[in-house]
């Protein structure tokens, strides 16, 4: 593209395709869509948005389709991928000019600055570290960036580049500052915002850089500033939520060195009523470098004096008043919650039981606090909780919300605490005298009651619950599934809270249930159509999944509305490929509940399966396994495949051929293979992923997973450099569910099939992170207990859990944890 001509015709089309007009919008888009591919289009685009003399909004829609550029076609392995020299253009342009004047644009140059950076920095570009100096926003986007990448050679890279980051970063934080409160005392309002917006940053910047091996003591200081100045306090509460990042992250990577700060981190923590705080205190009590070991002889000196620190601040009187106020103020609902409640009770739901975080409280947060707490102090705290209980006894005026409230939060903190509780509660007759009445009672004020009851039947359940009481529970979850109130009514369909049906436990009994059956599944499905939510469908598709699999053929007179109705789902779920992970569980169990009788299915399951196994849609990543076992489970019902059309048959079967010739490669040749070409295939893997995308990550670690299931030993030590990769991802808490559980799923066959590889990569993990082995592994089970819901098959479930179970025997502190959560890896099914 002739770069003279070319940037009229790219800045005509941009300006129209900011029009509000569609007649002139579209063919402008569909014209810069063509474009995008076109040699110099780039260049062009960098020219126009750094142009301030045009309009904003032209400019604007530039650097978006720049930034889009920098993902479909930076990479080197992308098609029609950007040739170097323009990059090297393109680079030199990005940093010529960082004078926007525009906030929201200077924000996006910044995060397109940071794509290009984690891509090329440092080895293609070299100078951009130096220049950015000059430059804070952008600085903090890139550094924020280069941080987030997790192979062993790109850490040390920015470890490196983070020793000469830091000094700098400190002594702009430490200008800044002094700047602020000057400016402050001064009274000059517009002065002092601009400093705290680059107070900030510079802290950002800061903290980024802490994350490494290389902070001492002596950074740690800076910190100890913190609320000195009472004047400045509320003017500065972003500020103190950053400063207590800041020392999260000092914590986390450097305990010992922190020891020091231990007791004015927890009287400030506490001093300032927990707010921005709680994080902190919540590391403190559960740090395990802070814990003497079983015998007192075996402990280092800087645990026993931290343990000493924590024995001394932790007091009877103050564990009573944290305890107390974290329930009777922070677990409180707050009105933004309940006007929420009344407006989008649907929207509500989902943030209360699945949502990323809730956005009107910090209960997330405070719960999270309030079970480390309890569980390290469960003697101090067991009989608080049960007064608080005890004062709430009996009947609640309905009329009076702040004892409603009151009675809600004591309620969720019991919940909370089932598993501590066991042997001081009588929950059965707790049940039958007391909350069984609380259920029954109508009154429209009382729904908040009534949901929190059944979600602590729901978390109290799996503890201690007798089954006899069960054929009591199915009336009261029919009563309550027809309520007036759709919050009571989805919280019913299954204890959702943990995403889990009524019937989930290791005490039901089918002949209890059979009773209720009709009516509750008919409920079920009512329900299933009136939410609109994907969160929502997929919680009650769940529990009506769950309900099929344990009673099974008996379910074949009550499903013919649902067999109706799922085609229509799948169809309205087509960008949702979760809630279609969703309906291929329920398809599955619907066919082994129907068996021969599936047969009216025919239409709908081989299309569904068509798709689900067609490695060349997209969709593949997330159904194909689900679709797999829907297709075993379908031809196992029935032998009546000839009903089918004949074009259907051959397609579905030429993907099911397609799968297995990879396959039968992997399970015949791959040996062979291996040893030849594993050195430089691992090679290769290595350097793609850092380059592809979450869904080109599976399939890469897919390849290593099956290595690793056909030849154990060999499979391990063919691809031994790419599992420290895997090993962090674990321990980070990789976000992207399907490829946590393939980390998952690699780490599993490793640690079940080839332990003592397992005990070497630990150990190496160990020394590159300076951490304990106990410590590491138990941050390891800790993560990969927690994110067992990542993993939806059941067979690298079954693996996981059983990996995991391996590692009971041991007697160090990694133990201690399995065995807390014993219970919990029993119920993801690795014994079924």
């Amino acid at each position: 593209m002739d770069m003279d001509s070319a940037s009229s015709v790219v800045l005509q089309a941009l300006t129209q395709a900011t029009s509000q007009d569609t007649a002139v919008l579209k063919p402008a888009e569909e014209q810069l869509r063509q474009w995008e591919t076109q040699p110099g289009f780039y260049s062009v685009l960098l020219n126009i948005f750094n142009n301030h003399m045009l309009d904003v909004n032209v400019r604007w829609l530039a650097v978006l389709y720049f930034k889009n550029g920098i993902d479909r076609y930076w990479r080197r392995v992308a098609p029609h991928a950007l040739s170097e020299e323009e990059k090297t253009s393109l680079r030199a342009g990005l940093i010529t000019n960082f004078n926007e004047p525009v906030n929201q644009i200077a924000t996006q140059i910044a995060v397109l600055i940071a794509k290009v950076a984690r891509l090329d920095c440092p080895r293609q570009w070299p100078e951009l570290i130096p220049i950015l100096l000059e430059a804070l926003l952008t600085f903090y986007h890139v550094t924020k960036t280069l941080a987030s990448k997790r192979l062993a050679q790109d850490r040390r890279l920015f470890q490196d580049l983070a020793s000469g980051i830091y000094s700098f970063a400190c002594s702009l934080w430490s200008h800044h500052t002094d700047c602020f409160l000057q400016q402050i005392y001064a009274r000059d309002e517009a002065a002092a915002l601009s400093s705290l917006e680059r107070t900030l940053l510079s802290l950002k910047g800061r903290n980024i850089c802490t994350n490494t091996n290389s902070c001492s003591l002596s950074h740690i200081q800076h910190s100890r500033q913190i609320g000195s100045d009472s004047t400045c306090r509320e003017k500065l509460e972003k500020m103190i939520i950053l400063y207590t990042k800041v020392l999260l992250d000092f914590l986390e990577y450097h305990p010992c060195a922190f020891i020091p700060l231990i007791q004015r981190s927890l009287e400030f923590a506490v001093s300032y009523v927990f707010t921005p705080c709680m994080n902190l205190i919540k590391m403190i009590v559960k740090n395990d470098a802070y814990k003497p070991a079983k015998n007192i002889d075996d402990s280092k000196p800087e645990s026993l004096e931290a343990h000493k620190i924590k024995t001394a601040f932790f007091t009877h009187p103050t564990l009573t008043e944290i305890g107390r106020r974290l329930v009777s103020h922070y677990f409180l609902l707050t009105e933004e919650e309940l006007a929420m409640w009344e407006e989008d009770p649907e929207s509500f739901a989902v943030e209360e039981t699945g949502g990323d975080s809730w956005k009107y409280s910090l209960r997330p947060c405070t719960e999270v606090l309030f079970l480390d707490i309890f569980h390290n102090y469960s003697q101090t705290l067991t009989p608080v909780l049960l007064d608080m209980v005890q004062n709430l006894q009996g009947p609640t005026n309905v009329e009076d919300p702040v004892q409603l409230l009151m009675k809600d939060a004591v309620y969720n903190a019991v919940g909370l605490a089932a598993y501590e509780l066991f042997d001081n509660v009588d929950f059965d007759q707790w049940f039958k005298n007391q909350l069984l009445g609380e259920l029954q009672v109508s009154h429209h004020r009382y729904k908040l009651i009534r949901r929190r009851v059944i979600w602590l039947i729901g978390q109290w359940i799996s503890v201690k619950f007798k089954s006899d009481l069960r054929p009591l529970l199915y009336e009261v979850i029919l009563t309550l599934m027809q309520d007036p109130d759709l919050v009571v009514r989805i919280e019913t369909s299954g204890f959702v809270f943990n995403a889990r049906s009524p019937v989930d436990d290791f005490e039901f009994r089918t002949e209890q249930f059979l009773p209720y059956l009709e009516s509750i599944f008919g409920l079920l499905f009512q329900l299933l159509q009136q939410v609109t939510e994907c969160d929502t469908k997929m919680q009650v598709l769940h529990v009506i999944s769950c309900v099929i699999e344990r009673v099974n053929i008996q379910i074949r007179p009550y499903v013919g509305c649902l067999v109706q109705y799922l085609p229509l789902l799948w169809k309205q779920s087509e960008e949702h490929n979760m809630l279609r992970c969703a309906i291929l569980t329920t398809l599955i169990h619907l066919v082994q509940g129907l068996g021969a009788e599936s047969k009216n299915l025919y239409p709908f399951l081989l299309p569904v399966i068509q798709l689900s196994t067609d490695v060349s849609q997209p969709p593949h990543v997330y159904l194909l396994e689900d679709g797999l076992e829907l297709w075993y489970g379908h031809t196992c019902s029935t032998l009546t495949f000839m009903t089918l059309t004949k074009n259907s048959l051959r397609q579905t079967f030429m993907n099911f051929i397609e799968f297995l010739h990879v396959h039968m490669f992997c399970f015949v040749f791959l040996p062979v293979f291996l040893q030849n070409y594993a050195e430089s295939l691992c090679r290769s893997f290595c350097d793609l992923l850092k380059d592809i995308t979450n869904e080109g990550q599976v399939q890469v670690l897919k390849v290593v997973e099956i290595a690793l299931k056909v030849s154990p030993i060999l499979g391990a030590h063919m691809f031994q450099p790419l599992l420290p990769a895997v090993f962090r991802g674990i321990v980070d808490g990789e976000r992207y569910p399907v490829v946590m559980s393939t980390y998952l799923g690699i780490m599993g066959r490793v640690l079940l099939q080839n332990s003592s590889f397992f005990s070497t990569l630990l150990t190496q993990m160990a020394s590159e992170c300076s951490q304990e082995m106990d410590l590491l592994l138990g941050s390891v089970i800790e993560m990969w207990v927690d994110r067992m819901d990542n993993i939806t098959q059941p067979e690298r479930r079954k693996l996981s859990s059983l990996a995991l179970l391996s590692l009971l025997p041991s007697d160090n502190s990694s133990g201690f944890l399995l065995e807390m959560n014993l219970v919990k890896l029993l119920r993801f099914g690795c014994f079924e």
